[in-house]
């Protein structure tokens, strides 16, 4: 089953910004997954084990790596990627 997460990341510090890039570039390193960023959050499409793998993965990475921290996630069912227009 195909599904469409959007995740945004808040880390709890004043220096956030390479730490938010960090969680998208780990996010990016599952190969079967589907990763936009935007300035607002980063959507991530795929198969749904693919996808909730790279999720919890990514929260789990980032807890160890940075300690306290805030995600905020929606996941519904479907591939709501952006298509290509012609």
């Amino acid at each position: 089953m195909l599904i469409s997460a959007e995740i945004s990341f808040y880390p709890l510090t004043d220096d956030f910004k390479q730490n938010v890039l960090d969680v998208i570039q780990q996010l990016q390193s599952y190969p079967d997954i589907s990763v936009q960023p935007n300035r607002m959050s980063t959507q991530v499409f795929g198969e749904f084990e693919a996808v909730t793998q790279a999720l919890n993965g990514t929260m789990q990475w980032s807890f160890e790596r940075y300690g306290h921290a805030v995600f905020v996630s929606k996941i519904m069912r479907g591939d709501r990627s952006p298509k290509p227009t012609s």
